[in-house]
């Protein structure tokens, strides 16, 4: 087991990891940038190494200081956490190359799964339901036309680097292609410097179903159930919930069953994600995610795993605490990601917070780094917290995240707690009965 790992993270995913490892007798290394010296994860870190200033790019994607953070404090391996370096191949490779751990997957799945359409080709050889579409990167506007009159209007174009719904654009016509395949790519150029699109079927009313995979590298995997987070909005993620609630218990084991087939084949190691749209009983793979989710602790809440001590094991050689057969679904848990943002516009809401209680109780975690007198500073994620809710069943734990959100304090700032407590009094979210555009549909009628 590694005696000392650095977190090259930030905020309230770096104290997720420096608590697991506490937990397992690891020395903990943080890294910050000079806004965030004062930062919680600083503070409970056993070390801190300064890496930079403010702005990101100099500092927490800076693979150059974050390696020379680990050398000089003789920390053994990195955890990523999520966003970030996460899912940079480059910089698992760079590691690997210095001999120290990433915990993580191989840069390897990284690469292949990083790139859209590489992902999709791979998830359709390893059996993985698909979304119809074209067969590859589209090269022009020709073929993007004539691959939206094969498949049927409408369609959406894709950067093939994409992510955070950068780089996608709907066409619901033929006459809106022009616009959509243009928009798309120069969204995807400026965003990730590959202009590369491709074009699937769109979905009318399609869920978002993620399901978790945890692999030891050795050609042993799991599954541990499905996510529905289809309550987003600009394709962000906001409400997430597990067991999702329109999902059947053969479903489940179906669609489980072929994701931890697939991420066994490949021999992978540690926590991914698979993420589909689900329609009429249908899967279609959408993308996989190499890394630790935002959403990560519904699935423990209702497995009663740490996911972040697994990947930690699994990454020191050790086997995987857990079998298949010892995972079983107790109860239903919530999550809220809560937000720096001021309402209705969602426009960042950075500054100082005067007053901070945290819900407490039974079945209530709140995941976050804020405090009492904190300045949040302007240079990041607005995500400042993820409040996560257990109960019996999904209305119990409804009722639990209704209670928790009446107790939760935070002043000085504008977040967006005030939206989930408006969505708890809709009757679509009691009942489970949304899609992935009901929430943009809701925000246009109530936050205008």
């Amino acid at each position: 087991m590694f005696d000392k790992i650095l977190i090259a993270n930030r905020g309230e995913i770096a104290l997720r990891v420096i608590r697991a490892c506490r937990e397992m007798g690891i020395q903990t290394v943080a890294v910050h940038s000079t806004a965030d010296a004062d930062a919680m994860h600083v503070r409970m870190a056993d070390e801190s190494v300064c890496i930079g200033p403010p702005s990101g790019t100099d500092s927490y994607l800076s693979i150059p200081a974050i390696v020379s953070a680990c050398e000089i404090t003789g920390a053994q391996a990195i955890h990523p956490g999520y966003g970030f370096l996460s899912e940079n191949a480059n910089f698992a490779q760079i590691l690997e190359d210095h001999q120290i751990t990433f915990i993580g997957p191989s840069a390897q799945h990284i690469r292949t799964m990083g790139d859209k359409i590489t992902a999709k080709d791979t998830a359709k050889a390893l059996g993985i339901p698909v979304v119809p579409g074209s067969d590859g990167g589209v090269p022009d506007l020709a073929s993007a036309k004539a691959i939206g009159k094969e498949f049927g209007y409408p369609v959406i174009v894709k950067a093939t680097a994409g992510g955070g719904g950068r780089g996608m654009k709907l066409a619901r016509t033929a006459a809106e292609m022009e616009t959509a395949f243009t928009t798309a790519r120069t969204e995807a150029k400026a965003a990730f410097g590959n202009d590369e699109v491709y074009i699937e079927k769109y979905l009318e009313k399609p869920r978002h179903i993620e399901i978790q995979v945890f692999g030891d590298g050795k050609g042993n995997a799991v599954h541990l159930a499905e996510r529905d987070c289809s309550l987003q909005r600009r394709h962000q993620k906001v409400f997430e919930e597990a067991p999702g609630p329109s999902i059947s218990p053969e479903e489940r084991a179906r669609i489980g069953k072929i994701c931890a087939d697939a991420v066994a084949e490949i021999d992978y190691i540690g926590a991914g994600t698979v993420e589909f749209l689900y329609e009429e009983g249908e899967f279609y793979f959408i993308e996989m995610n190499t890394r630790l989710q935002v959403e990560h602790p519904v699935t423990e809440a209702i497995f009663g795993v740490d996911l972040v001590r697994e990947q930690i094991r699994v990454a020191a050689g050790l086997p995987m605490s857990f079998n298949q057969d010892d995972l079983k679904i107790n109860g239903h848990a919530i999550e809220i990601r809560i937000n720096a943002e001021k309402l209705p516009n969602f426009s960042p809401s950075p500054g100082r917070i005067s007053q901070y209680h945290a819900p407490g109780g039974l079945g209530v975690r709140i995941d976050s780094a804020i405090y009492d007198g904190y300045s949040i500073p302007p240079y990041y994620d607005s995500l400042i917290g993820k409040l996560i809710v257990h109960g019996r069943d999904r209305p119990e734990a409804l009722a639990r995240l209704e209670r928790a959100l009446s107790e939760l304090i935070i002043d000085g700032i504008d977040t967006t707690v005030p939206l989930f407590n408006a969505l708890l009094g809709e009757a679509d979210v009691l009942s489970g009965d949304y899609n992935i555009h009901w929430l943009e549909k809701w925000l246009e009628a109530h936050l205008d």
